[in-house]
């Protein structure tokens, strides 16, 4: 009979010594502002002003060791405030869970910290929906946040015992009695395997079997002092993926991390939130050697991601709706002050701590014709404090007279220069020269030519580049 595994939190993975992990390319290209623009987006939130200059600057080895070894874990600027100018109460206010992290997404000073404990929320997807105390998913992004980008055996087991996957996934409801598979099957099918990786339904029996043991009390406000009480474990005899132990929980999670298909499936997953197109098959192996041979910590493989000439060279990708509304709000140095952003994000298709079901966002709904008047939304709430509202300020501000290409540039300078594509630029350009066509040359003076600067900062806020990265 094997012997049992002891917790990870008490015994930490040993790298396996099968020979060094082949090399995986290192981006050789030039790595300029919108190189350092797109990494910042991918690995964050977007920039702050000046932030892409500053990290092209080190180049792209020192840019990504920067961000996964940031100098400051900070939140710099003004603190969130609601509607009416007041403090957040996350735990007790509805919607102020969203704003609370969205304010961190906009001010972190290590961004690179909150996108990863935003994957794996999206990645172990729980749900406020199923959770009744909010407390229980804030204690629950606070364990992704310390383990982001630490172990995944370790972040695996933790998130097991976590109150708030416990209650989602019918943890506390598993017992030798009555043998729940909710978390048994997302933990291999969505957490650490994949979809038809080689395990049975017999494997989910046997291993929601090996899950049964914890318990939790019951107040009018929700359940609280989860314990694992082996008076309603399974002691017996399991056989998961041809093995026979008295398996527990801990030994449920091993045995997936331990599976061979487990490291492609970690690579596969890990690469989908930086690249839109999968790894190449030579790319993977080498990922997943690497991944294996550090004993699952995640540190090497995310290096190993962003360094990846891919990243820079490959295709856009869409912006998730909270990523994008962060990153403007971070181009613009404006705080959370608004109750807005829940209903926004939300219209827009993503609102923080109610993903839609176990499985997270599905990122092909990020842009389609239910979620767009959401994103326009974003983009005018956000330039609201920024409105042009005097046309006499504005013509004495530009020295009387614009010319179209004059207020495109002021327009991109207004967010901090953004990359463009030379069609896009193009576009803006006829859009500011057929503004010309409207109105009488008094308008152009009174009205005209500060309306126009209205519309084009919203146009590029709103436009495919601004959109993706």
């Amino acid at each position: 009979m094997p012997k049992k595994r002891p917790s990870t939190s008490r015994r930490r993975r040993r790298p396996t010594r099968r020979g060094a992990a082949p090399p995986t390319p290192v981006y050789a290209g030039t790595f300029g502002r919108a190189q350092a623009e797109r990494l910042l987006w991918r690995a964050g939130f977007g920039p702050k002003p000046g932030q892409a200059e500053e990290l092209a600057a080190l180049g792209v080895r020192k840019a990504v060791a920067q961000l996964l070894e940031p100098p400051s874990q900070k939140l710099t600027g003004p603190g969130p405030v609601n509607g009416k100018g007041s403090g957040l109460f996350p735990a007790h206010v509805w919607g102020h869970d969203h704003l609370w992290w969205l304010d961190r997404m906009v001010r972190a000073d290590a961004p690179l910290i909150e996108r990863m404990t935003l994957i794996w929320h999206d990645w172990f997807a729980t749900s406020r929906s199923g959770v009744p105390t909010a407390q229980l998913m804030l204690d629950q992004n606070q364990l992704l946040r310390e383990h982001c980008m630490g172990s995944f055996a370790e972040l695996a087991v933790r998130i097991t015992k976590d109150p708030a996957m416990l209650v989602w996934l019918s943890g506390i409801g598993n017992t030798a009695a009555a043998p729940n598979e909710n978390y048994a099957r997302e933990l291999m099918e969505l957490f650490t395997l994949g979809v038809n990786a080689g395990y049975s339904e017999a494997d989910v029996r046997e291993q929601a079997r090996a899950l049964t043991g914890w318990t939790a009390k019951w107040r009018s406000t929700g359940p609280y002092a989860f314990r694992f009480d082996r008076n309603v474990h399974d002691r017996g005899r399991k056989r998961v993926f041809r093995k026979t132990g008295t398996y527990d929980w801990r030994d449920a999670v091993h045995l997936c991390v331990d599976h061979p298909k487990h490291p492609g499936f970690v690579v596969r997953k890990l690469w989908s939130y930086f690249n839109p197109a999968p790894p190449s098959p030579a790319t993977e192996r080498a990922l997943a050697t690497l991944y294996r041979q550090s004993g699952t910590e995640l540190r090497p493989l995310l290096e190993a991601i962003l360094l990846h000439p891919s990243l820079y060279e490959g295709p856009r990708m869409i912006k998730p709706p909270v990523v994008h509304t962060a990153g403007m709000l971070r181009a613009l140095n404006r705080p959370i002050d608004t109750d807005a952003w829940v209903w926004i994000n939300a219209q827009s298709g993503q609102q923080l701590f109610i993903p839609p079901n176990v499985s997270g966002w599905d990122d092909q709904r990020w842009l389609d014709t239910a979620t767009w008047r959401g994103r326009w939304y974003a983009v005018s709430t956000a330039l609201a404090p920024h409105t042009l509202n005097d046309p006499v300020a504005y013509l004495a501000s530009i020295g009387g007279t614009e010319t179209p290409q004059e207020a495109v540039d002021r327009a991109l300078a207004f967010w901090g220069s953004p990359t463009l594509t030379d069609e896009t630029r193009a576009r803006l350009l006829t859009f500011a020269t057929d503004c010309e066509a409207l109105g009488n040359p008094k308008d152009k003076k009174r009205t005209h030519w500060c309306l126009r600067q209205n519309a084009l900062r919203q146009l590029i806020a709103t436009s495919p580049d601004y959109q993706t990265s």
